[in-house]
């Protein structure tokens, strides 16, 4: 029985965009396509937009096929917004999520990238894309992260908290991080750990009344200055490293540095000699 061995590549965008022509060559494929949609809802008040401001051509990166880089060259229409009270003006489509206002890459390369640098790096994602064919570098991978993370909504947070440093980059760059206490979901990423950042963000947050932290004396006192009743509680790793201390301190004001061996070690009396001197050495101590 015959079959139809033909790749419809149609199908794999959406049906406002309509494939004109295709080039290809050994490296890259490169689809012209147009738009036939009508018309676009207004992303700010939500009205239907049908009145056309203008076309634009896009060219952005797609997901390769067969091993091949895949660019579109998109006609792309601009449609005004006639509410009075909205400010948005006129407003590119995107295809229901198919393409951002923005990117040079289809929202779905970007979803690939960023699941890829999440779950190894942004320079081992870079090169793993690259391989695929895929034309990106590093910094464009952290730059997509923190878009994603700057348009993220907003998490809701509790009134129990508990606050750390981190490094970006060890010896040079840090920040803080916030955990909601009773989820255990990170809500917020600061910049820097002077408490600068903390401050302005417990300012809008004032449900907090407990803070688990570190023994850093400037959230403390970021802590202290904004919210004076919030109950301070020191996290479980920094009170076993109090406690080490403090049980190291007492051992070298107790035990000498130095204590002397006798020369016979096999000798059946030199474990009973050892502990002697321990204890004439603490008697002379107390």
């Amino acid at each position: 029985m015959p079959t139809n061995s033909s790749l419809d590549l149609q199908r794999f965008y959406p049906d406002e965009l309509e494939i004109v022509s295709i080039e290809e060559d050994p490296d890259e494929i490169r689809l012209h396509m147009l738009s036939r949609s009508k018309s676009f809802c207004c992303p700010k008040c939500g009205e239907e937009l049908r009145k056309l401001h203008a076309t634009h051509h896009r060219t952005v990166q797609d997901l390769p096929i067969l091993g091949k880089r895949v660019f579109l060259d998109i006609r792309v229409h601009d449609f005004q917004c006639q509410n009075p009270i909205c400010e948005i003006g006129a407003f590119s489509e995107t295809f229901h999520g198919f393409l951002n206002h923005y990117s040079r890459m289809t929202e779905r390369l970007i979803d690939f990238v960023t699941i890829l640098a999440l779950e190894t790096s942004c320079e081992a994602s870079a090169r793993i894309m690259q391989a695929m064919h895929v034309k990106i570098s590093g910094d464009t991978v952290i730059r997509m992260l923190l878009k994603r993370y700057q348009t993220q909504s907003h998490i809701p947070c509790g009134s129990h908290i508990g606050v750390d440093d981190f490094a970006f980059k060890k010896r040079y760059t840090y920040g803080t991080i916030i955990v909601d206490e009773n989820s255990h979901i990170p809500v917020a990423v600061l910049e820097g750990r002077d408490g600068s950042a903390l401050k302005a963000w417990l300012t809008q947050n004032k449900q907090v009344t407990t803070v688990t932290r570190d023994r850093a004396s400037a959230y403390a006192k970021a802590v202290e200055e904004i919210l004076p009743d919030c109950m301070q509680i020191a996290d479980r790793f920094h009170l076993h490293q109090n406690l080490l201390e403090a049980v190291k301190s007492v051992i070298n004001s107790t035990v000498p540095v130095d204590i002397k061996i006798p020369k016979d070690a096999a000798s059946p009396y030199a474990e009973t000699a050892v502990s002697d001197i321990l204890v004439e050495s603490s008697k002379k101590n107390v």
